[in-house]
């Protein structure tokens, strides 16, 4: 009967050291949630790829939830089912670029004060899962220097609409905006429209993907 006892006690006792094993070797799930600049991302040597490749993975999982076309209403749309559903402990938000972009586009942009009150809902939401979230402001349409791409005027009041919100929220922020105008000015001798951080004024290059990566990767440890 003692040795029958001593085997349960011992059993339970390793049942509960695998499980609290287990629990401190859970890696923590980062989800990167935005347009397609997020989708091309997790493609080799995307930002979110080269993040990926940067963490160690028996301590991170990294996920990348981007959807080509998505503003954020879109996002708020899919949250449940792309974050909530996947339980992460950070979720990073990088999106804006098509709310203005759209606009001159096909003209299905959205202004300024519903992307705001989305943006509110969709920290709000993602905060009330027990997430952690670090917001970005969309970087460039157009990488003319000095002010000069159509939809200069427009990106900066959705950028300083992000920075509000941060402060507002007490958030961490990634500023893309002015990191990829700061660069722009120093890099851009010719006054090129695109092909110094993207491809197409808008999708990140490699040194763009690189410049997204870098920036992001001390927040995330």
């Amino acid at each position: 009967m003692k040795k029958l006892l001593k085997s349960i006690l011992y059993l339970t006792i390793c049942c509960f050291a695998v499980s609290f094993l287990a629990m401190k070797v859970k890696p923590k799930k980062i989800i990167f949630f935005g347009d397609s600049i997020t989708q091309q991302g997790v493609k080799p040597g995307g930002y979110v790829d080269l993040i990926k490749k940067s963490l160690d993975s028996s301590k991170y999982e990294v996920i990348g939830a981007g959807i080509g076309g998505n503003k954020i209403y879109d996002l708020y749309l899919r949250l449940e089912d792309d974050v909530l559903h996947k339980k992460p402990d950070l979720v990073v938000i990088y999106i804006g670029v098509n709310d203005v972009w759209h606009k001159q586009t096909s003209h299905t942009g959205t202004d300024l004060d519903k992307f705001v009150k989305f943006y509110q809902a969709l920290i709000a939401k993602i905060q009330s899962g027990n997430a952690k979230v670090i917001l970005c402001t969309p970087a460039v349409i157009g990488e003319k220097k000095g002010g000069r791409n159509e939809m200069d005027a427009e990106l900066d009041k959705y950028s300083a609409a992000i920075r509000e919100l941060a402060q507002k929220n007490k958030l961490p922020l990634v500023d893309l905006r002015d990191q990829f105008v700061a660069f722009d000015l120093a890099n851009n001798p010719d006054d090129l429209e695109k092909g110094v951080l993207t491809t197409d004024g808008v999708h990140l290059n490699p040194k763009g993907n690189k410049a997204v990566a870098d920036v992001l990767l001390p927040l995330l440890k």
